[in-house]
């Protein structure tokens, strides 16, 4: 998969854009030097220093030749390419325990990712207020300028008003953390409502038109797929998928690493190809 780059005929692969918040966190955390190298970069976030300049590449010439990359040019890059240089707004449907648990997530407000709307179907929720929002994970980079909290003070809406509550096209991304059945009926009047972009909690798949982006995370699929890692005697047959063929879950990559690389990547985002299209 592909990303278009805006005002470009050039094409940005969807692994590139996986990659780079990794090494914007890589950048960010980074406090000791001016300087960082494509190898540096690459020994810790376990992609190929190759791969490393290919991504960046994309976006325009960086580093210098047997320098490096200066850090803080690069990280501010990063933040306007990822779009995480301005806050967002976001609309949270579904407030049961992964819902809650996203709320009191500091770290989405400490890169500019504020909920501002939360909506539940439970009549006992509505109009209760939203947990207190935990100031964990702003420590990360140094701390944003952002001005009004995300999900401190927050009412709970009826899920019935989403398109009253967000009629004045604000908010352009939201979260589902709502049962599968329910899913494509809210996705539906999400879109009616303006949001362009979903990240998918539910255990389904949501169908939408051309031009919106949505984001499924599975947990439950993610963790038969470790169960079955570990269940297994016999070695895995490396998989071939778009991305190229890549190692196996645990076995050695061809810069010694194993495929966990403590940043949570999969095992298809660290190949060292980019898809062929």
């Amino acid at each position: 998969m592909v990303v278009e780059k805006e005002n470009s005929s050039k094409k940005i692969p969807e692994l590139t854009v996986r990659r780079l918040f990794l090494y914007y966190r890589v950048l960010a955390e980074s406090r000791s030097n001016e300087v960082i190298s494509s190898e540096e970069l690459a020994e810790i976030t376990g992609f190929s220093a190759a791969q490393i300049r290919k991504d960046l590449t994309y976006f325009g010439q960086f580093g210098t030749p047997g320098r490096g990359y200066n850090i803080e040019p690069l990280k501010q890059k990063l933040l306007k390419i990822l779009g995480i240089d301005r806050e967002w707004e976001i609309a949270l449907v579904g407030v049961g325990n992964l819902g809650t648990a996203l709320l009191s997530y500091g770290g989405l407000h400490s890169q500019g990712f504020n909920i501002t709307q939360v909506f539940d179907s439970n009549p006992a929720k509505i109009g209760n207020t939203c947990p207190l929002r935990s100031r964990e994970g702003v420590a990360m980079g140094e701390p944003r300028p952002h001005g009004r909290e995300a999900s401190a003070g927050l009412k709970i809406k009826d899920i019935q008003t989403i398109k009253d509550e967000l009629k004045d096209g604000c908010i352009k991304m939201a979260i589902l953390t709502i049962p599968a059945q329910a899913a494509q009926e809210v996705t539906n009047v999400l879109l009616e409502s303006g949001i362009k972009a979903i990240l998918n909690f539910a255990p389904t798949r949501v169908v939408v038109p051309a031009g919106i982006k949505v984001l499924n995370m599975d947990v439950a699929t993610e963790l038969a797929r470790l169960s079955y890692y570990l269940s297994q005697p016999l070695p895995i047959q490396p998989e071939q998928s778009e991305a190229g063929i890549t190692p196996a879950f645990g076995e050695a990559r061809p810069n010694g690493r194993p495929d966990s690389i403590g940043v949570g990547v999969t095992q298809e985002e660290q190949s060292e190809d980019e898809p062929k299209e």
